[in-house]
This record gives C-alpha cells, sequence and structure tokens, in this order.
C-alpha cells in the first residue's frame, strides 16, 4: 500500500508541534488547525499519545480538546500510541505521515507526546518544528542547555498572560542570539500565544508560513531526504531486530547471552556471531559452483 502512495506523497507541510507535558500542545493544534481552515486549507492531525510502561494501555485523549473540529470535512484527526517508542513519537509515525500527505491534504499537523529535553524525533520527521514552552521554564542557562529547543524552527510560549512570560520570551531570545549564524540562516522565531482564547495563533502560523517560505525548494527537498535516510534505516533496524528474535539453536541472542554472563565470551565478539549468523549461507548448489 505503501508503495501505491508514494507517487501522490511530497505535496503537504508536514509541521512538527512538540514541547512539556501540559505545555499546551492538543489546545494549540486545535487553534492552529481552525486558523488553516479559515484560510481554506485542508489539514490532518496525528496525534501521539504515551503508552503505559504498566498496563501498556494508551488513553489517546488528545481528540478530545479538538472536538469543534469534529464535522468539519477539511480536517481528520488520528491519534496513535507510542507503544514504548521513545523519542515523542510512535514508531509507525513517518509511515502515517506518509499516508495523510499522499491523500491529500494541504498540511499534516504531527503533535507528540509530553517530551524532555532530548526527545527530538520529531525533527526528523517535520518540514518544520515547533516547539512549545511555558513561563517557570528555567533561567537563560536552562533555555540555552535544553536540547529540545536546539531543534526548533518557531519557539512558541503559550500561557503567555501568566506572569514570567516576559521572561521566558527574553531568555529565549537571549538563547536564539547564541546560536545565531552569520551566513543569514534561518534563525527560529519567538512568538507568544495564549491557546486558549486564539492570541497570538495568527503570528504562529505566519512564522510556519515564513520558514516554509525561507527553506525553498532546495532546503525542504534536503530535509525530505534526511527524514527517508532515517524512515529508512529504522525499518532496516526493525528487520533485524526480528531476524534475532527468530534466532534459534547456539546462536541464538539468549545462549550468546548467557556465554557473555559466564564469561566464555566477550561482548563485541558475541555480537560478531550474531551478525554472522545473520548473513545468508550459500547453498550447496552454489558451493559446487564455485567449486
Amino acid at each position: 500500500m505503501l508503495a501505491a502512495l508514494a507517487p501522490h506523497a511530497g505535496r503537504a507541510h508536514v509541521v512538527g508541534l512538540t514541547g512539556p507535558p501540559g505545555v499546551g500542545k492538543s489546545t494549540t493544534s486545535s487553534a492552529v488547525v481552525a486558523r488553516y481552515r479559515r484560510q481554506g486549507l485542508t489539514v490532518a492531525v496525528l496525534a501521539v499519545d504515551p503508552t503505559s510502561p504498566f498496563s501498556g494501555g494508551a488513553l489517546l485523549g488528545d481528540r478530545v480538546r479538538m472536538g469543534e473540529h469534529a464535522g468539519d470535512r477539511g480536517v481528520f484527526i488520528r491519534s496513535m500510541a507510542t507503544r514504548g517508542h521513545l523519542g515523542g513519537l510512535s514508531s509507525a509515525a513517518p509511515q502515517a505521515v506518509r499516508v495523510l500527505d499522499a491523500a491529500g491534504f494541504d498540511v499534516v499537523l504531527l503533535e507528540t507526546v509530553g517530551v524532555g529535553q532530548s526527545e527530538v524525533e520529531v525533527a526528523g520527521t517535520a518540514d518544520t518544528t515547533v516547539v512549545l514552552v511555558a513561563p517557570g521554564l528555567g533561567d537563560g542557562v536552562q533555555a540555552a542547555k535544553a536540547g529540545i529547543l536546539e531543534v526548533a524552527d518557531v519557539l512558541v510560549v503559550n500561557h503567555a498572560d501568566r506572569p514570567g512570560a516576559d521572561r521566558t520570551v527574553r531568555d529565549l531570545r537571549a538563547a536564539v542570539a547564541l546560536g545565531a549564524r552569520a551566513d543569514g540562516a534561518w534563525q527560529p522565531a519567538v512568538v507568544r500565544t495564549v491557546a486558549t482564547t486564539g492570541e497570538g495563533v495568527g503570528a504562529l502560523v505566519e512564522a510556519v508560513a515564513a520558514h516554509r517560505a525561507a527553506l525553498g525548494e532546495t532546503g525542504l527537498l534536503e530535509r525530505r531526504r534526511h527524514r527517508a535516510a532515517r524512515e529508512v534505516e529504522a525499518l532496516a533496524l526493525d528487520a533485524v531486530r526480528a531476524r534475532i528474535a527468530g534466532l534459534g539453536g547456539g546462536d541464538g541472542l539468549v545462549r550468546l547471552a548467557a556465554r557473555v554472563a559466564g564469561g566464555e565470551l566477550d561482548p563485541h565478539g558475541a555480537a560478531e556471531r550474531l551478525l554472522t549468523a545473520l548473513e545468508p549461507q550459500p547453498s550447496a548448489e552454489g558451493l559446487s559452483e564455485r567449486r
């Protein structure tokens, strides 16, 4: 199915929306969708919810905050669980984005789970990455060192009506200035919003559009090549893991692990044996032909 859809993908603007838990990602997503719809654009939303490490279940509740769009035929909202995948997304998210892209939506909005400083996978999946923060993020040093901020194309201070918003904006702008490049490359815009009232959402959508224009066709293609490389690599690694799980006999992972734990084999040697076991073995006919 994905092979059949491939020629139809590549037209949508994929916008990633990420940030810490409770920062207002779903409410902001809903407000952004409303803004795009007023512009006459169709929007697909892929909202990723965390899977419980204890029960294995996921609430998939992000759609509750987007109920106002339930009857809009120009909006499609799909929730999916992480299923234990790290990085803020589900392992199936890139394929789901491709399906929504091929379906003809103008914008695909990818909302991650609540993330910390190191879950930056969304940057490798989106054309434009929007990072939401809220007042109380921390001081300037905290803002400068947070890895999640380094992947932002647009920085949004949501709940900007709360005390401390001015300081948060100031700290983020200082952090952006520290990383400013002299070659005229895009510098992350800092936008203030109050998603519950819609305040500043127009400026956010304009900043996303400005980033898309700044990328140009060459920059956009480069990002999508990088995204495709990550997706292919992830699928290949999943296939290798599946083959490792299917190995039996003396080269099985469990038996190799037991030998490492018992001091009979070092981890590097065990890994080499595992890789050797994954290599296709020549058939008897092949050996006789070589001779």
